[in-house]
């Protein structure tokens, strides 16, 4: 998988054109990357722009039902609660997915 056209790819999650989501992956951009300029993932902003429908399909095409986007630290799990979509919560702690366990500020002490 390539970065590609990523942005597009995120703003078409952030907007749920599922449609246009589709091609992207059908082209293979990454559905983990995370752009420095943006640092959230198209899973993370679809749940919190409500467009469930869009997350399914990134999960079902790759993309990490545990990986934390960078911008404001929310895993998939924290953002499906904090946004009210329950159901697909239940669906990630289902097929695996973690949720971050420790402070967000606790990855800016040394190690």
């Amino acid at each position: 998988m390539s970065a590609g056209d990523w942005k597009n790819l995120y703003q078409a999650a952030v907007d749920g054109n599922l449609d246009l989501v589709r091609h992207h992956i059908i082209e293979e951009v990454n559905p983990n990357y995370q752009h420095p300029e943006i640092l959230r993932t198209p899973l993370v902003a679809s749940l919190i722009e409500g467009h469930v429908e869009v997350a399914h399909f990134l999960l079902a095409h790759g993309a990490d039902p545990s990986l934390v986007s960078e911008l404001d630290n929310l895993s998939p799990i924290q953002a499906a609660k904090e946004h009210g979509h329950h159901e697909f919560a239940d669906h990630l702690k289902r097929i695996g997915a973690k949720e971050p366990n420790e402070p967000f500020w606790w990855r800016w002490l040394p190690v």
